[in-house]
Order: C-alpha cells, then structure tokens, then sequence
C-alpha cells in the first residue's frame, strides 16, 4: 500500500507540472506553430502557384519556338524556291547562249565549208583549163630531145 501512497503522492507534485506543460503546449500552439503553420501552408500555395505559372510560360514559350520554327522553315522553303527559280533561268540563259555560239559556230563552219568547196572548184576549174598546154608541154618535152622546157609563152 505504501507503493500506492507514494504513487499518488508522485501524481499529485506531478500535476502543476503537467499543467505548466500543458499551458505552455497551448500557448506555443496558439501564438507560434499556427502562425508557422499558415506561413508554411502559404508559402507553399505560392510555390505551387508560381510553379504552375511557370509551367504555363514555359507552355507558351515552347508555342512561341514551334511557331517560329515553322516560321523559319516556311521562310527558308521560299529563299529555297526563289533560288531554284533563279537557277533555272540562269541554266535557261546559259542554255540559250550555248544554243546560240553552237548555231554561229556552225554557221561559221559551214561559211568556211563553202569557201573551201568555191576554193577547190576555182582550183579544179583552173587545172581543166591548164591540163591541155601542160599535157602539150609534156608531149613537146618528150618527143622533141634535147630541147629542155621551155617557158610557157614560147609553148603558144
């Protein structure tokens, strides 16, 4: 019994304690942990809310990168166009100046043709027109001996 004695009397100088413990639990609560825990909650919405906006920026700037990029590649598809078209009318004058020395090339050889087959009908008119005082010549050579060549105009 005296172990129930002692217990008792150990709860009772025990119970100002509990109740200064007790107190001072409810009085922190009220004027510190609330506060903190309101801060924290706080803080934590405006974390999340600057996340979410973040996020939204980030969405609209990955857009803004996608329409420029199409942007871009839309743009570069027209210089790509415009200078194929430029090409091609360049290998179209290129082309047409190659077509026009080739057609003056030939032009100028068949000039040059012309010239060479008047060249040798002159000729050829030429040795008709001597062949009979050179045959005559040659004969007179031949069948008179010891008479030697002699000038075309003694031949006549």
């Amino acid at each position: 019994m005296q172990i129930v004695h002692t217990l008792v009397e150990l709860f009772i100088e025990a119970v100002p304690t509990v109740i200064i413990v007790l107190l001072f639990y409810l009085l922190l609560r009220f004027t510190f942990f609330l506060p903190l825990v309101r801060t924290m909650d706080e803080r934590s919405a405006r974390t999340e809310g600057a996340r979410r906006e973040a996020e939204a920026s980030q969405s609209a700037a990955r857009e803004k990168t996608r329409a420029y990029e199409e942007a871009l590649r839309k743009a570069r598809a027209t210089v790509y166009a415009e200078q194929d078209v430029a090409r091609r009318a360049i290998m179209e004058q290129r082309a047409a100046a190659a077509r026009d020395a080739r057609s003056r090339a030939m032009e100028r050889v068949q000039n040059e043709k012309d010239q060479i087959a008047q060249e040798i009908a002159a000729a050829q008119a030429q040795l008709e027109s001597t062949t009979p005082q050179l045959a005559a010549e040659i004969v007179r050579t031949l069948l008179v001996p010891n008479s030697g060549p002699r000038p075309a105009s003694e031949a006549r």
